[in-house]
């Protein structure tokens, strides 16, 4: 009996039609560590507090909206203990250091040149702060 359809693999059918496999971009996360001098901040009043509160927010959320966030993260109060190795434990952060650690976030991305774009409308640039960018070692 003549058969008059021809089974082709569909990996041949869709690369006879152009069709090209679909790569994705394997995601790293990355760290973004939040750093500003607390003594140089500038004393804000209740309402300048929240509209920065809404900048943050709107920032986070745009990332989000890229489906780029991995965790929020939170701020980080501004008193804490340092361990150190031969078991002194001191009040930290260190106070000769000028910045402070105010916060972190963790987002996804396919390289640091990435992370770092979705770092450069973050809030704390406009007051002087910086964003460290690490990318996250994992076990």
């Amino acid at each position: 009996m003549n058969n008059i359809f021809h089974f082709v693999p569909i990996q041949n059918y869709r690369s006879s039609l152009g069709y090209k496999p679909l790569k994705f971009k394997k995601m790293k996360e990355f760290l973004f560590v939040f750093r500003a001098d607390y003594k140089t901040m500038p004393q804000a009043s209740p309402e300048q507090m929240q509209a920065n509160t809404q900048r943050w927010m709107n920032w986070v959320a745009g990332i989000a909206a890229q489906g780029k966030l991995v965790d929020r993260g939170n701020r980080l109060v501004s008193t804490g203990n340092v361990l150190r190795s031969d078991g002194i434990i001191s009040d930290g952060p260190y106070t000769e250091i000028k910045e402070s650690i105010l916060g972190y976030t963790l987002v996804k991305a396919a390289s640091l040149a990435e992370a770092t774009g979705l770092a450069k409308d973050c809030p704390i640039l406009s007051f002087g702060g910086n964003v460290e960018i690490r990318e996250i070692n994992a076990l």
